[in-house]
């Protein structure tokens, strides 16, 4: 049985793939304040949350436990839409040797968007699970932060 996986979700959203890849790109410290699984997040390390160099500490529930780790940004691609995401720390290195993360906006038909999260990862041992667990966990910020954004949307709307 190997090690090395990849494993991948993507879910249709309201949003434009433009707006989704602004936040995740700029604004991803709001994350904490629309997504019911995720408890906090602060800067462990560096000046700037959207930079290589900085190290963000996320607290969140997985499979049902509050667990943290800490993540980087390992690159961005614009053109693409598309964020590669380090994955380490206490949640991840008693079962992983590499957890990467990938974030991508993809534009859909018709104006509509969709996100798709990819993990590749690789396992210290044969009884590690894949990492099944945090596509749920992306699969239920994506759909707060769609819901979220929604009623910012409905608000805005209403203002004008």
């Amino acid at each position: 049985m190997s090690l090395i996986g990849k494993i991948s979700t993507e879910l249709p959203v309201h949003a434009t793939a433009d707006k989704w890849f602004h936040i995740y790109s700029k604004k991803l410290h709001h994350v904490q304040h629309v997504a019911g699984k995720v408890h906090g997040t602060k800067l462990h390390q560096g000046d700037d949350w959207h930079t290589n160099d900085s190290v963000k500490h996320w607290t969140y529930t997985l499979d049902g436990e509050t667990v943290t780790c800490l993540e980087s940004i390992e690159s961005v691609d614009e053109e693409n839409k598309r964020i590669k995401y380090n994955v380490f720390g206490e949640a991840v290195d008693d079962k992983y040797k590499t957890l990467k993360i990938i974030f991508e906006a993809i534009e859909k038909d018709g104006g509509k968007a969709a996100i798709k999260w990819t993990i590749e990862y690789e396992k210290l041992r044969e009884d590690v699970h894949p990492p099944y667990g945090y596509l749920e966990l992306y699969d239920h910020i994506i759909k707060d932060v769609d819901a979220h954004i929604v009623e910012a949307e409905k608000d805005a709307t209403k203002k004008s």
